[in-house]
């Protein structure tokens, strides 16, 4: 796969460095390949997108949406489309979900990573 625009890198390394509250608790998660050993990236550039947590290897890509999301539904439709198009499977959580129900958000992850 070709690499991502210095400048997309760049944005990837400052967001890494702002994580939301949802980010971070489901950061906790995920890191370490604590997740049925399965190795995730946070804020990682997937061609000209930024994706909040990815697993390269199982082809899974995990987004955090909050309450702003209603504005940018267009942009994510075609960003959903080109992650598709790369064979990665695409699934939205909103950040209340993951403050209020973390496990089931982690069981949504596992199913979707069974699937795979």
């Amino acid at each position: 796969a070709k690499r991502s625009a210095p400048k997309i890198m760049h944005r990837a390394g400052e967001l890494r460095k702002e994580l939301t509250p949802a980010e971070k608790k489901l950061w906790a998660y995920l890191r370490g390949d604590k997740l049925k050993g399965v190795n995730f990236r946070r804020q990682h550039a997937v061609g000209k997108f930024i994706v909040d947590f990815v697993s390269i290897k199982r082809k899974l890509v995990i987004e955090l949406d909050g309450s702003q999301h209603l504005q940018q539904e267009g942009y994510d439709v075609e960003r959903t489309k080109y992650l598709e198009l790369q064979g990665y499977k695409v699934i939205r959580f909103w950040n209340n979900d993951v403050m209020k129900d973390i496990n089931g958000v982690i069981r949504a992850i596992e199913i979707a990573l069974n699937v795979n």
